[in-house]
């Protein structure tokens, strides 16, 4: 995974080599949450098409690493230029750039700690996002699931954090196909 972790990050990949710090949730997340969408908000007003909390700190109940992940959609996340500058004026960093998936950017803030992730309208990684969001919000066996392959994984040694989120590949694939057939089920309904 170095390789490639290397070849999509601006800058050198951070080492974790530990554990992951997952914390229990955090009732705190969602006020941080709208606090930093109000200055990502301001920062890139109408080029914003959408705005979302994601990830784990956005699923009340689960642990998560303290970082806010929130997703941006915008018209062109391939077109740095419209969006970085004036992030980078309100204390975010490019530090994953992914054009062979998406076109995606990910950007990091330090205070609070914010992983903002960029991918253009339409792309189909939005609405698995949110569907995963949504489904872990309403599926408590599912939560119970993913909050367990979490603890188990993050207790070890990893190298990356990458490695990490890399390891949780199969059980966030299986959770996602229930939450992406749930939500066929309820538009064919």
């Amino acid at each position: 995974m170095t390789g490639d972790l290397t070849a999509i990050t601006v800058g050198a990949p951070t080492p974790l080599d530990g554990p992951v710090d997952l914390r229990p949730y955090d009732p705190a997340w969602p006020g941080l949450y709208a606090a930093e969408a109000a200055r990502i908000r301001a920062a890139l007003g109408v080029r914003i098409l959408d705005l979302q909390h994601v990830g784990s700190t956005s699923v009340p109940g689960i642990s998560a690493k303290p970082i806010l992940d929130i997703l941006l959609v915008i018209a062109d996340s391939a077109d740095e230029s419209s969006f970085v500058p004036p992030l980078e004026v309100n204390g975010y960093a490019l530090r994953i750039r992914e054009p062979d998936w998406f076109e995606h950017r990910m950007l990091k803030g330090v205070t609070p700690a914010v992983n903002l992730h960029v991918f253009t309208s339409g792309c189909p990684e939005i609405q698995r996002m949110l569907a995963f969001r949504d489904h872990l919000r309403a599926n408590a066996a599912d939560r119970d699931l993913y909050e367990a392959t979490k603890r188990d994984l993050a207790a070890r040694t990893w190298a990356f954090t990458q490695d990490y989120a890399d390891a949780k590949t199969a059980v966030v694939r299986d959770i996602l196909g229930r939450a992406l057939r749930a939500d066929q089920s309820r538009s064919t309904s």
